[in-house]
């Protein structure tokens, strides 16, 4: 999938990137939990209406959360779904799943994760320990082979994950698309090598000059990123490491079963912020 940008004009706002996804793609999303997600990015998809999307993420929690409540999910592969320890199961993705609202291909966190390295290799499947005496080989269907190499072994295979897109939020960016975070990666790594396309939002614009001085730090070189925006605080109501924590009133204000999606989207920082649009 070519990026139809060039390294000038890789910058744009919110709903120009978000329009970049149509209905039915397959969308990984980054960070884990309430951490790192481009939750601006997931609500303006739902501005947008989109439809029948496929959301790929080990651990997801608010994100696919608010894209069930929306309608907006066909189908999910996920490991743990959650709103971590203090809010317990994510109850409109329980809801969309009890009710057949969507198709779920349940995994663990490393079979999603070898399913994303397959595709990332350029293989049509990944060889994954420690399966045995899971439900998840017959519920998916995974074959399981012999060590050729005589150890005894029976890896399980699981067939290459390759997503439409990868959205990430990440800390910095420089003009040309180079992208780093800062504290853990989680899974952002994979799912960018394995997806047909990245795109990024930012909490800030940096030059160039500081990705050059520590080129280590680059966790996507500007050629992986189609495109970009810059959004303080696109996170919310999750954490952007080193900026800002989990807004936990604004969770459980979510979790308020009272209270409408409306009314929970009208708090979003986006909507105040014009420097995007």
């Amino acid at each position: 999938m070519t990026s139809g940008f060039n390294n000038q004009d890789k910058q744009v706002g919110l709903a120009q990137l978000a329009a970049l996804v149509p209905d039915g793609a397959s969308v990984a999303l980054g960070g884990s939990f309430l951490h790192r997600g481009p939750f601006a990015f997931v609500r303006e998809l739902i501005r947008q209406q989109r439809r029948e999307l496929e959301i790929i993420k080990q651990s997801p929690g608010y994100d696919i959360d608010i894209l069930c409540r929306a309608g907006a999910v066909r189908k999910t592969r996920a490991g743990i779904v959650a709103m971590e320890g203090n809010f317990g199961l994510a109850p409109w993705y329980r809801k969309a799943v009890e009710q057949r609202q969507m198709v779920l291909e349940e995994h663990a966190c490393i079979t999603l994760t070898a399913g994303l390295r397959a595709a990332a290799f350029g293989v049509p499947y990944m060889p994954c320990a420690g399966l045995q005496g899971s439900d998840l080989p017959a519920l998916n269907g995974w074959s399981s082979v012999e060590d050729p190499y005589g150890s005894g072994q029976r890896p399980y295979l699981i067939p290459a994950v390759r997503p439409d897109f990868a959205v990430l939020q990440v800390a910095e960016v420089d003009r040309l698309g180079n992208a780093r975070v800062y504290g853990t990666s989680h899974w952002d790594r994979i799912m960018s090598r394995a997806a047909g396309s990245v795109l990024v939002v930012a909490e800030k614009l940096v030059d160039t000059a500081q990705f050059e001085a520590q080129p280590e730090a680059t966790l996507l070189p500007y050629f992986m990123v189609q495109a970009f925006t810059i959004l303080p605080g696109g996170a919310w109501p999750g954490s952007c490491t080193p900026f800002y924590d989990i807004d936990y009133p604004a969770v459980e204000r979510y979790m308020d079963t009272r209270r409408s999606l409306e009314e929970h989207m009208a708090e979003a920082p986006e909507i105040r912020d014009t420097s995007h649009v």
